[in-house]
């Protein structure tokens, strides 16, 4: 790890909702430790970590982004992660790696439900957390607000390290709470500060904020307790101290403030990372399972433990191949070496390793634990996937990707694209497990499906960039049934005699219908041999095969029974064949009888939202056919749980952001078909119809 040891390394994940300010707050950190020579904005597209087109065009994250600084004697890993809805998935990998998390809230609108989810995933890996209070300098920025509705809306104790000097265009520098001086921001954004005594009208709002820190610092220790009963008072480095354990251990949550554009309380921040975030000698052992044994196995974050590594995100280039970012959480990796996949059961050679800033890479020889390194051109390698030492594997745990909540038919714009977009499509899949791609037996329509529209737009625009590959976003067919309301009881012949050898079957059908997800049943009732025992399985198969088309609209029929219970044959001109015609014959005739009906998919769906917009939510699921389950209050948010039609909420992403403000989203899985409202069944098919 050159000149830094482990205890020196800090790897953390920079998380909050979208528009937090993340991005330009890691900007302004590689700008102060000297990696960068001038401030990267993302407003003009000169950012370092928001680089690829699509994100420079909407100027927000779409895709995380790794890079690495010192910082007085320490290494810095930072993950820059998206924080809307649509690219979360992205995010929630990255928690898997990470050691501790920079915590972002708006001093303007505090933290939103992505905000939320986030710190429910960041608290499933007990991850110790820095906070920072953003966007100081704008208008409406209120540092208290923001500190209470964070603690409020994520249940923290949060404790400020400092307190603003003014706000909005008068904020102008920042009172240090540990050592009880002021500092005064310089003009130039270089992030330089000048020591100054606390102004008078914050003097009493600083003391008492201080006692509340040291407070805090103390109750991690019962010496620190001791001492500070007995003087009301502890050291500069006691409160550090005292601060670091209270973080480590998920107590509290020390709480900063700046703004990342105006490069304006970074310093102050950096040190509090260092201060109180764990290195990865401070985290627990990492757990996972022996492929060969299936027991569970421990891999010590240590230098001279055998190596284990987490793949963590794919990124596909169609010039430099793939490019696979990991975190090495025991033993050493070395470029030129080669190591096992636990997961495919193979071994990879490794090239170069490489440390990201954005996307500029620079060349290291070796990476040591709680590292974050990438490495190109690995054959079988892909999210998800634990790299080890071939002799003592293991196998660690990465979180399922997330299910998606909208789809897309793909139409190719030429001929020439249609050849190429299933093998470009795949390389995209490759590198985002949250896309999935399907050729629809069907509809024979290509569906991608993903996290949002914008995911899935954002996709189709990679697909351009990358691969020259153009194709058109349309709306899904809805994947109906038809299924049998009543009874029939019918006779099907098959008769075709004009000389010679002809086709002879003659079956007698019951058509009943059956509980929703039985499927289809076949019932062989023959006595006395009225048709021999060899065509009966033909029967079934003309039946079954007929049913894949319904009489209604042409979907597939379901839930059904038939029972042949009757029949003729000819000695000589009966076949397979002729009872199979018969067979599906009987289908077309006894579905038309049995009154047939469509069926729906109805999806089961979760959605998040502000408690200020739970009406709305609700009277616009009513709209659309839904039923409400009911709701699971949360802080600030509540989760309304609803079943309701598939057609009802095709497109319905973009509209919930439109109705939330972007501060609500939802998971939506298929939970199982019912009948089309009766009211509604002409005019589907028609609209059906008129589709074909």
């Amino acid at each position: 790890m050159g000149k830094y040891d482990t205890a020196r390394l800090r790897n953390f994940g920079v998380v909050a909702h979208g528009g937090a300010g993340k991005t330009s707050l890691v900007e302004a950190m590689l700008f102060c430790s000297g990696v960068t020579d001038r401030l990267g904005r993302v407003d003009d597209g000169s950012s370092l970590m928001d680089h690829q087109p699509e994100e420079i065009r909407r100027t927000s994250s779409i895709d995380a982004s790794s890079c690495f600084l010192p910082w007085k004697e320490h290494e810095l890993h930072v993950l820059d992660t998206p924080g809307y809805a649509n690219f979360l998935h992205d995010t929630r990998n990255c928690l898997r790696v990470v050691d501790g998390l920079l915590l972002l809230a708006s001093a303007i609108s505090g933290v939103k439900a992505q905000t939320q989810k986030i710190w429910q995933w960041g608290s499933e890996y007990k991850l110790p957390t820095v906070a920072f209070v953003s966007k100081m300098d704008r208008e409406r920025a209120d540092f208290g607000k923001a500190v209470a509705n964070m603690a409020e809306a994520l249940s923290i104790r949060a404790i400020p390290l400092v307190l603003p000097i003014g706000a909005e265009n008068d904020f102008r520098g920042l009172i240090d709470l540990i050592s009880m001086q002021a500092y005064l921001f310089t003009d130039d954004a270089k992030g330089g500060m000048e020591q100054t005594d606390i102004p008078e009208e914050l003097r009493e709002e600083a003391e008492i904020q201080r006692i509340a820190l040291v407070e805090a610092a103390a109750e991690t220790d019962d010496v620190l307790m001791e001492k500070y009963l007995e003087e009301d008072n502890l050291s500069e480095e006691e409160i550090r101290s005292g601060l670091r354990t209270a973080t480590l251990a998920g107590e509290i949550v020390p709480v900063l403030c700046g703004s990342g554009p105006a490069n304006k309380g970074v310093p102050f921040l950096l040190d509090a990372i260092n201060g109180c975030l764990p290195s990865p000698a401070d985290r627990p052992a990492s757990v996972g399972q022996d492929p060969q044994t299936e027991e569970m196995a421990e891999r010590l974050p240590a230098a001279d433990a055998p190596f284990a590594a987490l793949v963590f995100k794919t990124i596909s280039d169609p010039y430099t191949g793939k490019l696979n970012l990991l975190r090495v959480y025991s033993g050493i990796l070395k470029s030129d070496s080669i190591v096992s996949n636990a997961n495919r059961e193979c071994t990879e050679r490794i090239g170069q390793l490489f440390k990201m800033v954005g996307k500029k890479q620079v060349a290291v020889e070796q990476a040591g634990p709680g590292d974050i390194v990438a490495v190109a051109k690995l054959k079988e390698t892909v999210t998800g996937d634990t790299l080890c030492d071939g002799a003592q594997p293991i196998r660690l745990e990465f979180p399922e990707a997330l299910k998606p909540v909208i789809s897309f038919a793909l139409e190719a714009r030429s001929k020439n694209d249609e050849e190429k977009i299933n093998s470009s499509l795949q390389r995209l899949v490759e590198e985002d497990p949250t896309l999935q791609l399907m050729r629809d037996e069907e509809t024979h329509e290509l569906i991608l499906s993903g996290m949002g529209q914008m995911h899935v737009e954002v996709t189709v625009e990679k697909l351009k960039r990358k691969f020259n590959v153009e194709v058109e976003l349309k709306e899904p067919k809805v994947p109906y049934r038809e299924t049998l309301r009543g009874t029939a009881k019918l006779q099907s012949k098959y008769k075709k005699q004009s000389g010679g050898r002809g086709q002879y079957a003659d079956v007698w059908l019951e058509f009943s219908p059956l509980k929703r997800g039985e499927g289809f049943q076949f019932e062989d009732k023959i006595v006395g041999g009225a048709v021999p025992r060899q065509y009966i399985p033909a029967v079934e198969k003309g039946i079954f095969e007929a049913a894949r088309s319904g009489v209604l609209a042409g979907f597939p029929t379901v839930d059904f029974k038939v029972t042949l219970f009757d029949g003729s044959y000819h000695t000589v001109d009966s076949s397979e064949m002729a009872f199979k015609i018969a067979g599906s014959m009987g289908f077309k005739k006894g579905a038309e009888m049995a009154t047939p009906v469509l069926l729906e998919p109805i999806m089961k769906m979760e959605i998040t939202v502000p408690d200020e917009c739970v009406g709305d939510v609700i009277g616009d699921m009513n709209s659309r056919r839904g039923k409400v389950l009911g709701m699971d209050p949360q802080t600030g948010n509540q989760q309304v749980n609803v079943m309701v039609p598939l057609a009802e909420v095709l497109k319905y992403s973009p509209e919930l952001r439109s109705m939330t403000s972007d501060r609500g989203m939802f998971t939506m899985e298929f939970s199982h078909y019912e009948e089309v409202p009766s009211h509604l069944t002409g005019k589907l098919l028609s609209e059906l119809k008129r589709q074909e």
